[in-house]
């Protein structure tokens, strides 16, 4: 199926049926040629697999070149005014690739120039991937969603919750798809003086060896809350990692590699990045507000990139923007990709749609940390969902599901616009919203909206 701009300025779908025959005879048209030879091009600059994420003129797909081009604005803007080092932005629609871009370099402390290629740490980007695999295993009628999470992990058989004064018998068991909602009553043990958080920091959770023992320092600490009556961000995705090895018997690494990374053709994501890539890994930052000014990130604030064995699905891979695009591309498709089917479409449906009660969702959406919830955003299974565009501060689509990472990154999936837009740098506590400006630079863009 391709996309092709009607006379009133519309995009409209074409059956490959419908093509006019092709002109076979290259060099008696130069405008062809013209063409094939910018394609081949930039092609060329993309990498290997860019033969399935094809690069077309922006206005082929209803976007406007020119107009696109305020995404570099923006990010070259951000470099050089020292909010950021280096940023990759990369815009896609229908499947094909409107805009890819680098600026700026690896780090304060590597002058080299940002490639498109760049490799990232995409902390809660991960997430997503993780709730693809334990949906691949739903799919195969390996656990129900209402299934206690004991039944996998019997650590967790006995559950306590914090009551004020100590903790009591928790009233109900968590469920998976309490997990897959940040609904389970875990926290992630944040710099607030609550017990459970402070007994979260004490437990060194991400110290752990492996899964097996993150998940016995976990099931000793109370939960915060009763499962299923607020939302709240949590170490339940690394859960799920552990539940993903318990039933597939393999390690979460093997199970990315094995049945995602490798179907997909992403060869750049990973827990450990590879020695003759580490070269291409960008330097981590973080904004510090006393000098007012970016700073590297000591290396003990951070998951060395080397050398993990506690596979953590809740944030710990390294990929690019292509490699992400790529996943998303899967999930754009309705769970096929490369000639490999993850997951079946109405999957992904489901996974989509807003699975959070008001009462729920408003009960535990401005806690810390308050911007995982945006005004007009609820969540699914594993994803941000807008619900309420004109709620949400920000140009938005309803239907549009997303997530970021601590360091700045960012990927969205509009299916009302047919888009996709990803968003790579290594910023920790960034104070302004990139995220909103690469939204903004991506629509404005938009010359005609997507009509089935």
């Amino acid at each position: 199926m391709a996309v092709r701009l009607s006379g009133d300025g519309r995009a409209t779908k074409r059956r490959d049926s419908d093509r006019a025959p092709a002109d076979t005879s290259i060099t008696g048209n130069p405008m062809t040629m013209n063409r094939i030879l910018i394609a081949l091009l930039v092609l060329a600059s993309l990498g290997a697999r860019a033969e399935d994420l094809p690069i077309v003129e922006p206005e082929s797909v209803g976007f406007s070149a020119e107009r696109l081009g305020k995404i570099t604005e923006f990010t070259a803007q951000n470099v050089a005014e020292g909010r950021h080092v280096g940023i990759v932005t990369m815009v896609a629609r229908h499947g094909q690739v409107v805009h890819f871009e680098a600026v700026g370099r690896y780090g304060l402390d590597n002058g080299r120039s940002l490639e498109k290629d760049s490799l990232f740490r995409i902390y809660s980007m991960t997430k997503p991937i993780t709730t693809v695999a334990m949906m691949m295993l739903y799919e195969e009628g390996r656990f129900q969603l209402g299934d206690p999470v004991s039944k996998y992990l019997p650590e967790f058989a006995d559950i306590m919750v914090y009551r004020e004064g100590g903790a009591v018998p928790s009233a109900a068991p968590m469920t998976i798809e309490q997990l897959m909602t940040h609904t389970a009553g875990l926290t992630y043990g944040s710099v607030d003086e609550h017990p459970v958080e402070i007994a979260y920091a004490e437990a060194k959770l991400f110290e752990s060896a492996d899964l097996d023992e993150f998940v016995d320092r976990l099931a000793a600490l109370p939960l915060r809350f009763e499962p299923g009556t607020r939302y709240h961000y949590s170490v339940a995705t690394d859960v799920l990692g552990a539940i993903v090895e318990r039933i597939s018997g393999r390690t979460l690494d093997e199970f990315f590699r094995e049945r995602i990374f490798e179907p997909l053709g992403m060869r750049d994501t990973f827990f450990n990045v590879p020695d003759d890539k580490l070269d291409r890994l960008a330097s981590n930052h973080y904004w510090d507000a006393e000098a007012d000014a970016i700073a590297l990130m000591p290396p003990e604030y951070g998951r060395p990139p080397q050398g993990v064995t506690l596979f953590s699905g809740g944030g710990g891979l390294v990929s690019t923007a292509m490699d992400y695009m790529v996943f998303c591309e899967m999930l754009r498709r309705g769970g096929t990709y490369n000639g490999a089917r993850l997951l079946g479409p109405k999957t992904i449906q489901y996974m989509t749609t807003n699975h959070l009660t008001d009462a729920v969702r408003n009960e535990g959406a401005t806690e810390f940390p308050a911007y995982h919830l945006y005004p007009g955003q609820s969540f699914g299974l594993g994803f941000g969902v807008i619900t309420d565009p004109g709620q949400s501060q920000v140009i938005s689509s309803a239907g549009e599901y997303s997530w970021g990472g601590a360091a700045d990154t960012k990927f969205w999936i509009d299916p009302e616009e047919d888009l996709v837009a990803i968003l790579m740098t290594q910023l920790m506590r960034a104070p302004w919203e990139t995220r909103y400006q690469m939204k903004v630079a991506t629509y404005q863009a938009l010359e005609t909206l997507y009509t089935d």
